[in-house]
């Protein structure tokens, strides 16, 4: 009879390290003006990177913003997928929300994890935004400011290990007690939440930790009829290599999925 020989399956193994394309722009010669995009190779290890989850709720006051997150939540959702299952700690950071979420594991996980305290700020400077967002960016006319939202958008699972806050000071706590160096920041919107959330890019870049934003799995608040002028989609470009020029690099989604599930 002919041996069956076993079949070896090409598993991904958890926790180990991954290769990924990392993204950021450099001024060659200061004061030109001159920024060159450039790329650059990352080792990440799953255990001590984390991915938060900024601000992507049920409904937003601005419609765009609104039909734009529908789109970007299954594909956040297939993102953390991966990597939880590679080892990394997933926060969901949707603002405002903790009642929503008081009683639930995660929230009350994130609660019971000691408070850290918080290095010195490094006192970066922050540079101007290059759109204008200060009609509050809506691209959809007749739309007011009110709070619409009430949780984080239901087509993102929230897993029995990961955490819920919308708090810096919490996230900094979770961060120092898993033992992180590396913050995976993806949601909205660029030019304010993700960055000034004090869980998000500035406040944590402050603090030492080092953030990368999934460029793909992001957007803007910006409307086209405010300076420069330009289209939704380019106005959140501007915005992404604004954050790659003062705050830190970028990768994609899909680059992210590839080396995770290899």
């Amino acid at each position: 009879m002919r041996k069956l020989l076993p079949i070896v399956l090409a598993v991904p193994l958890f926790g180990q390290e991954v290769q990924v394309n990392l993204r950021s722009r450099v001024e060659l010669y200061k004061g030109s003006g001159e920024w060159h995009e450039v790329q650059i190779g990352q080792r990440l290890e799953p255990k001590t990177t984390a991915i938060v989850i900024c601000d992507v709720w049920d409904r937003h006051w601005c419609t765009g913003a609104t039909e734009r997150v529908a789109k970007l939540a299954p594909a956040i959702d297939r993102l953390i997928d991966v990597a939880r299952g590679r080892g990394m700690l997933i926060i969901h950071a949707p603002s405002d929300t903790m009642e929503f979420y008081k009683d639930t594991p995660q929230r009350m996980a994130m609660l019971a994890i000691p408070a850290a305290t918080a290095p010195a700020p490094l006192g970066l400077p922050s540079p101007a935004l290059p759109i204008d967002d200060s009609d509050g960016g809506c691209d959809t006319p007749d739309d007011t400011t009110h709070q619409a939202w009430s949780r984080q958008h239901a087509a993102i699972h929230i897993a029995a290990g990961d955490l819920i806050s919308d708090q810096g000071a919490e996230v900094y706590s979770a961060l120092r007690g898993h033992g992180i160096t590396h913050l995976l920041v993806t949601g909205v919107h660029t030019n304010m939440c993700i960055l000034n959330r004090s869980f998000a890019i500035k406040q944590m870049t402050e603090w030492g930790i080092r953030c990368i934003l999934v460029r793909d799995l992001t957007d803007a608040m910006y409307n086209p009829r405010k300076p420069p002028y330009v289209s939704h989609s380019a106005g959140t470009e501007l915005v992404i290599q604004h954050i790659e020029k003062y705050w830190c690099p970028t990768v994609l989604s899909t680059d992210l999925i590839r080396a995770l599930s290899n």
